[in-house]
């Protein structure tokens, strides 16, 4: 059973929260507060929409790890798909709003903090993608006559992508709890898992 988590990740650095004058946009910490805010956002849309394409994915897995025939989830797959599409769409906007943080003038660990973040997401979007294919295999061959094989290969890469992005996401997490007076993370800062 391949192990896949939701990667629920929510950026909080205290060093933004307080004590910051100013016009937004003059100061690089307001900038970089300004940029995790909107981070924030985005990965939390990207989650709900993640969770909703979950079920379909781990309800077709094991029916054709188990042999059987996928073909009457192709409606739900259909959907899984596009659903899993516009989760990637806002993974991709955190992942630029962590980017600009990259050009602040801020602690050397808040943009390693970030650095790792944009890490975990890459991994994650890779996996996904290997998701979306395995989405469009079913698509074309719902009963998986001739693709079984590339199915099930495709499942295997999926699951080492997200163990992937799992371990960044823990670098990042090590690192915040490491630096407690810097890099304040949500509660379950990583996500929490499921099968998958």
């Amino acid at each position: 059973m391949i192990n896949r988590r939701a990667l629920l990740v929510l950026i909080l650095f205290s060093a933004f929260l307080g004590g910051c004058s100013g016009v937004l946009g003059e100061d690089p910490r307001e900038r970089a507060n300004e940029a995790i805010a909107d981070a924030n956002e985005s990965i939390a849309e990207h989650n709900r929409l993640f969770e909703q394409a979950r079920n379909t994915y781990a309800d077709v897995k094991e029916q054709i790890e188990a042999g059987e025939d996928p073909s009457g989830e192709r409606d739900r797959i259909t959907e899984a798909k596009n659903t899993l599409e516009k989760a990637r769409g806002n993974l991709d906007d955190a992942r630029e709003s962590l980017g600009a943080v990259q050009d602040l003038d801020v602690d050397r660990g808040i943009k390693r903090y970030a650095g790792l973040l944009t890490e975990a997401m890459d991994a994650q979007l890779a996996a996904e993608a290997k998701e979306i294919e395995f989405y469009d295999l079913l698509e074309e061959d719902p009963a998986l006559d001739n693709n079984r094989e590339r199915a099930l290969d495709l499942l295997s890469e999926i699951g080492a992508g997200y163990e992937k992005a799992e371990r960044a996401y823990g670098e990042a997490q090590d690192l915040a709890d490491s630096n407690p007076n810097v890099i304040e993370a949500a509660p379950e800062g990583g996500g929490n898992a499921d099968d998958g």
